[in-house]
């Protein structure tokens, strides 16, 4: 396929000026939901092929993620994209100042396989509203979600506009030796370096949405049956391959013995079994034999099950009496595997995961007003909860996104239209009362002026 040929026909439909107008965009919008929606069984179908996971799960985590990105731009996008009048400096007295909103053209989207839908659709929702053209780059490990969404956007949509490339390494590759407006990609930092120097060659703006180990901490003063109950939850979800998932847990020394039984509680309540309709799959063989090597045996406090290598069942583990120094400890877990570490000093335990690179998520449980202070004023990450897990990249209103080594920029309603379009100042000046003051020859009566002017 000559992607170039692509790309320059994305090229000249927006320059037409077709995707400009605000109804437009949300005809498109209502179009693309309206689309998922008459197609949902086909959705919920092939992710269940990919990693057998459940309707529930396909509609809560991913499509209604998706419904309401849509939903807020049909309610909001005329508001948001209205030229803003500004405030004009005095020397620029008469005039007015405007921001505009420029879509910035032909963009380039590539997503990440653990969520196949909403990473690569709702960043897609936010490029529609911009008035943008893309170029989508599904991740090719869940094969049946990819094929899926070429054959509904590339029939439904003219190519011109909206085109799914199918592929691995090779027309990824590809795809990054052309120029855009835009680069937006979902994955690891290992990979994002490679994006971002690619982008670097065509002087491309990029969104990175990368990943990092996102630290949990459990005080004393937290409500413990409560915090560890969404712990758990946030930790296995989709057995762990969600980039906010709680990569590890901090507790206080005084309560892990309490702590961990709690956990084993949960856990033996709600079994996480081979088949279990809230358990998925691990998406590949390479990254079954990644988690078996983290865990160490000798750590294991529970294990949920068995492990089956042939079905890619792997139960959640919990491993205890961890350390920095532990193989689980070096890179990012991404899978049912929850090391716990324990501190004696919260201010410390801060300060040495600021030590490492700063994480995409970050979630404390606790009741103490100074903690919850201490945390937020210290710690940086890209957002996270206190009390709760996950839950904050539910919010249309947001903003989602990483810092430093877990990505750059953010997206999810306002803050996606923003991702997606060019901030274009204007100053619109009057044609009367035009003094001398700036203009040769210079005088020192006249710098005297401009002093006090400006």
């Amino acid at each position: 396929m000559n992607y170039q040929n692509i790309r320059q026909a994305q090229k000249r439909f927006y320059h037409s000026g077709a995707t400009r107008s605000i109804a437009f965009r949300k005809e498109q919008l209502k179009f693309l939901k309206n689309l998922i929606q008459s197609n949902e069984e086909l959705f919920y179908d092939a992710i269940y092929k990919d990693f057998r996971k459940s309707r529930f799960e396909t509609y809560t985590n991913e499509l209604s993620i998706i419904y309401a990105e849509i939903d807020y731009y049909l309610k909001n996008l005329k508001r948001i994209a209205k030229p803003k009048r500004v405030r004009t400096n005095l020397t620029n007295i008469p005039g007015q100042s405007y921001i505009y909103h420029d879509p910035l053209g032909t963009v380039l989207i590539i997503s990440a396989w653990n969520y196949p839908y909403q990473l690569t659709l709702t960043p897609l929702v936010s490029a529609i509203a911009g008035g943008n053209t893309a170029i989508i780059k599904p991740s090719e490990l869940p094969m049946h979600t990819m094929y899926l969404m070429e054959k509904l956007i590339n029939t439904n949509f003219p190519k011109e506009y909206l085109h799914v490339v199918t592929g691995a390494i090779p027309e990824t590759t590809a795809l990054l030796a052309l120029a855009y407006d835009k680069i937006f990609f979902t994955g690891s930092p290992k990979v994002g370096k490679i994006v971002y120097e690619a982008a670097a060659k065509q002087l491309c703006p990029v969104t990175l949405e990368l990943g990092g180990k996102s630290p949990a901490i459990l005080t004393p003063s937290a409500n413990l049956k409560v915090a560890i109950k969404r712990l758990v939850w946030g930790k296995f979800l989709n057995a762990g391959q969600t980039c906010i998932a709680p990569d590890y847990l901090y507790v206080h020394e005084s309560i892990k013995t309490n702590v961990l039984q709690i956990i084993k509680e949960i856990l033996e309540k709600i079994p996480y079994n081979d088949g279990a309709d809230h358990y998925v799959s691990i998406i590949d063989q390479h990254n079954y034999n990644r988690l078996e090597k983290m865990m160490n045996a000798d750590k294991v406090y529970y294990k949920n099950g068995e492990h089956n290598p042939e079905k890619l069942h792997f139960a959640p583990t919990i491993m205890s009496d961890v350390t920095w120094d532990d193989t689980v400890m070096q890179d990012e877990i991404f899978g049912p595997l929850l090391p716990v570490l324990t501190y004696n000093d919260f201010r410390q335990v801060l300060e040495t995961i600021n030590d490492k690179e700063k994480p995409l998520s970050a979630y404390l449980f606790s009741n103490d007003a100074k903690e919850k202070d201490t945390f937020l004023n210290i710690l940086t990450f890209g957002g996270g909860c206190i009390n709760d897990t996950i839950m904050h990249v539910a919010s249309e209103y947001l903003p989602f996104g990483g810092v430093g080594n877990s990505g750059t920029g953010n997206y999810h309603g306002e803050a996606g239209f923003r991702c997606f379009t060019h901030q274009k100042s204007v100053l619109k000046k009057a044609n009367w009362g035009e003094p001398n003051l700036k203009y040769p020859p210079y005088t020192e009566n006249k710098l005297k002026w401009i002093k006090k002017v400006l």
